[in-house]
């Protein structure tokens, strides 16, 4: 497809933050655009949103339908969709780490399941699955989050192979720290516990800061666009310095080192 019609693209997650810059990016990359919302809003021009609840598999499926009844194709997803997690990892009940599991993970993978069939009859097709620099290192009192990231590393990784004699590409795009609404999609451990309650906070500070130094919204989109239309791509795509930094440490630094450096990052005694 030339530039001035790159296809039909799907953005979960749409109506704010890196999704919503995401979406406006693909439109001035020449796509025609569809994003998702939990509750109906109005986009911006040229981005037709949809209700859609990633963690509900007939909410999910009603909106695929809809985009292929408007248009008979989708050519790109990204799965942007995603809610935080802040608390200690005893903080949270078992209840409460599923939940974000269904969104982070499980909301990913019933979106995959539903666009697959339609990339396989049309023989093409890209999905670019939204990871963090929390799939490639801990995070105190992220613990939840963190996991259910590098879940999504081990899942596009395996699924790419799988999918890739279809023509169709899985690839990840791994953010650092961004400047979006620090509360947007934050929820915090149900459980909290008083012996945690110091260290929690100060890392919340910390996160706080790290989020108003962080990269804006738009590197992140400009990694989906070329993540999007490289024609051969990278299995990952970090975004932004902070992320290609971490990337390279994890992985030529001895492990002790590693474990150091973050507990000197994080403010913990050696």
């Amino acid at each position: 497809m030339s530039s001035q019609n790159s296809g039909v693209a799907l953005v979960t997650g749409a109506s704010s933050g890196i999704g919503l810059v995401t979406a406006q990016a693909l439109v001035k990359a020449g796509y025609r655009v569809f994003g998702t919302s939990r509750k109906p809003v109005v986009g911006p021009q040229g981005i037709t949103m949809l209700v859609c609840d990633v963690t509900d598999e007939a909410s999910v499926q009603a909106m695929i339908a809809e985009i292929i009844t408007q248009t008979g194709r989708i050519d790109l997803v990204v799965n942007n969709a995603g809610v935080g997690l802040l608390g200690g990892a005893e903080e949270s009940s078992i209840a409460q780490a599923q939940r974000l599991f269904d969104v982070n993970v499980f909301g990913v993978a019933r979106i995959v399941n539903a666009v697959l069939p339609v990339m396989r009859a049309q023989k093409s097709g890209r999905i670019i699955n939204m990871s963090s620099i929390l799939g490639l290192i801990p995070s105190p009192f992220n613990a939840f989050y963190a996991s259910t990231k590098h879940a999504i590393e081990g899942y596009s990784e395996s699924l790419d192979h799988e999918v890739r004699a279809f023509g169709i590409r899985v690839v990840l795009v791994e953010p650092g720290v961004t400047r979006t609404s620090f509360e947007e999609n934050l929820t915090r451990a149900d459980k909290p516990l008083p012996v945690y309650a110091s260290e929690r906070a100060r890392s919340e500070i910390l996160m706080r800061k790290w989020v108003e130094d962080g990269d804006a919204p738009q590197v992140v989109a400009d990694t989906v666009i070329k993540a999007a239309k490289a024609k051969k791509p990278n299995l990952r795509y970090t975004a932004g310095k902070q992320s290609g930094q971490v990337r390279a440490l994890r992985r030529y630094l001895p492990e002790r080192v590693i474990d150091g450096i973050l507990r000197k990052f994080n403010g913990f005694p050696a």
